[in-house]
């Protein structure tokens, strides 16, 4: 499912082969997956818990197996865009029914592993892209790696359909209408225990992917490799061991606010020694904290199906807002302040992760539920 996303960014730099002609428009094939998500994040939760989550998961891989299908057909560029927006629809409703799932069907003593499992959907893909989708793709051109990745979401809609026939799944919501949806937004961004988790992935996001956009020049050149391949393994590692421990004796929230303040120390090591390899995966690994901790906080903070899905589906638009402003805003830091700049914006963002979860644990407290 990440891979909607990571497809494209893998191979980024030779899109320009496929349509020689798109100019700047080629970065639309990558942003255009996550324009979906910032719009309808929560419109998506809020119909996803309407129309089954079992249903919506089935065929969300569906529709995702037939994008990538059509698109190693080699469309034309405009179609392309169209089918990246399908794609983009496609990948919100995974990512709102796929937890709200997950959290439903675990027990509670087991939900903090799964949903720490889950929240490594980003990295695993990244890092599978790069082992196998890459080589495919320099073996039999660019067009392979679509085809492959059709193929591979077919056969998990295969797989999931037939593996969740005959398992309870969460009962549905009523369907809102359309007229409705403006005034169902503000009650849930009002609410401290849907927000918590989205408010602080925002902040994450905005983090996560421009680091590694903007990092690796720093980092020296017989180096960078390795770093840049162990990084989002460091954080994987740290979601798994350290991060699944921590989650059976504290609250989620207070392991994703852990995470802030070690990743906040892990800038304050790469700003006194830039491109540090060890610095650089002590940042990652501090950041998969956060990143468990945050999925995990979903099903704690809120206790019905269909809270969790409009809390999943905030989530989403979150984190697809995160990922669409973070590398420019880095790069703007960069470019007007130099290294320190950069550094001192992430500094500002990871304690800023800190204090909104801080600011509304505090609001929940005082607050009736």
């Amino acid at each position: 499912m990440a891979a909607q996303y990571g497809k494209i960014s893998v191979i980024f730099d030779r899109m320009g082969l496929l349509y020689p002609d798109a100019g700047a428009s080629l970065g639309f094939t990558v942003s255009l997956v996550g324009i979906v998500g910032i719009f309808f994040g929560l419109v998506a939760g809020l119909y996803v818990s309407s129309l089954g989550y079992r249903r919506s998961l089935v065929w969300a891989l569906w529709i995702g197996a037939g994008m990538s299908a059509l698109q190693a057909l080699h469309l034309p560029f405009g179609l392309f865009l169209v089918s990246r927006l399908i794609e983009g629809l496609s990948h919100l409703s995974v990512v709102v029914a796929g937890p709200t799932l997950i959290a439903a069907l675990s027990s509670d003593r087991d939900r903090g592993l799964a949903m720490t499992l889950w929240s490594t959907f980003f990295g695993v893909a990244f890092t599978l892209l790069a082992w196998f989708g890459l080589p495919l793709v320099a073996g039999f051109g660019l067009l392979s790696l679509f085809a492959a990745h059709g193929l591979i979401m077919a056969g998990l809609a295969l797989w999931l359909g037939r593996a969740l026939r005959d398992v309870p799944v969460p009962p549905r919501a009523k369907l809102p209408a359309l007229r409705d949806l403006p005034g169902l937004h503000l009650p849930v961004y009002r609410s401290p225990w849907k927000v918590a988790p989205a408010a602080g992935w925002l902040f994450y996001t905005c983090c996560f992917v421009s680091i590694l956009t903007v990092i690796p020049p720093y980092i020296a050149a017989e180096q960078r490799g390795y770093v840049l391949g162990a990084m989002p393994l460091a954080s994987i590692a740290s979601s798994m061991f350290l991060g699944v421990f921590l989650l059976r004796h504290f609250a989620a929230v207070k392991v994703a606010q852990l995470g802030f303040v070690l990743s906040a120390c892990g800038v304050l090591w790469l700003w006194l020694q830039p491109g540090d390899p060890l610095a650089c995966l002590a940042l990652a690994a501090a950041m998969g904290l956060v990143q468990g901790g945050s999925f995990a906080a979903v099903p704690q903070l809120t206790l019905k199906d269909e809270d969790r899905a409009q809390a999943g589906g905030v989530l989403a638009q979150a984190g697809n807002l995160g990922n669409t402003i973070g590398t420019p805003l880095m790069v703007l830091a960069l470019g007007l302040a130099g290294f320190s700049g950069l550094m001192a914006v992430l500094l500002v963002l990871f304690l800023g992760g800190f204090l909104v979860h801080q600011g509304l644990a505090q609001m929940r407290r005082h607050l009736p539920e």
